[in-house]
């Protein structure tokens, strides 16, 4: 009985242990946030993007920090940075209006006139592109409990209305867990890359004094075939291949932090066209 006791209270401590240390991170999250936000507001965006990468590497790189660390970027005057947190942003927000201006208007700042590919994936499953990986997977789950539904019911109660409606939602629950699969490969394969520096040379080998064979500006997104000894090997849409230094360049979906967690205060606006 005795025991029983402290099993019970040793369990209640744990659980309100986990809860105020939940809570507390929360309002450290929250405080950390509205801080990096204050500083983007006054115009001091060096702070502003301190503030947003402290939350990014303590697991906290929600959409919206991502959004607003690109908008912290472009003020600075680092569009290629800005380019690639507004990419990362995309992933788990790619329906935000105010994002995909935002996006638009970095890209269009880019120097190089190189048009972007779009892959099998991209073209066969055009809608995988608005919709985050998230949402397409508690699609499936919620049509994988209705079709479990359908099927549990229809053991005690056939009627021409349930066939048709458990079709309808095989349908839709084939065509959810396809999407949901296809988009977690392109995500988890996705190689694009962004150009951070000004300006990079593209190289013939990964040595400093191999033959320069063209040049890039920051914000191209381009595509990283493999590292080498921190060097990259990259390739360009029409298919022109070099090696840049690993530093010049950011991938957009080789992050850890790419959750879609964030806090629940104000965000960046759009950015006004000059």
């Amino acid at each position: 009985m005795r025991k029983g006791i402290r099993l019970a209270i040793t369990i209640l401590l744990a659980l309100l242990y986990i809860t105020s240390n939940h809570g507390a991170r929360a309002d450290e999250l929250e405080e950390g946030f509205f801080k990096a936000n204050q500083a983007y507001k006054v115009g001091d965006f060096q702070e502003a993007i301190k503030g947003y990468l402290r939350l990014i590497r303590s697991g906290h790189g929600g959409g919206q920090i991502y959004y607003n660390l690109g908008n912290a970027y472009f003020r600075a005057g680092q569009l290629g940075r800005a380019i690639l947190e507004y990419e990362r942003a995309q992933l788990l927000m790619p329906r935000d209006p105010d994002l995909n201006f935002n996006l638009s208007h970095a890209r269009d700042q880019i120097r190089d006139a190189i048009e972007e590919s779009h892959g099998f994936i991209e073209t066969s499953f055009f809608w995988l592109k608005s919709f985050n990986l998230n949402e397409l997977f508690w699609s499936f789950a919620l049509l994988n409990l209705l079709l479990w539904t359908i099927l549990i019911i229809r053991l005690f109660h056939k009627s021409e209305w349930l066939y048709y409606m458990l079709l309808l939602i095989l349908s839709s629950w084939f065509v959810a867990g396809l999407s949901f699969g296809l988009k977690y490969y392109w995500i988890s394969s996705d190689d694009r890359a962004v150009i951070l520096q000004k300006e990079v040379n593209i190289l013939a080998g990964p040595e400093e004094d191999d033959t320069v064979l063209f040049k890039l500006h920051e914000g191209t997104v381009l595509y990283k075939e493999r590292s080498e000894d921190g060097w990259s090997l990259v390739r360009l849409p029409d298919k022109k291949r070099g090696w840049v230094k690993s530093g010049a360049i950011g991938l957009i979906s080789g992050v850890r932090p790419l959750t879609s967690t964030s806090p629940h205060s104000s965000r960046g606006q759009p950015l006004s066209v000059q």
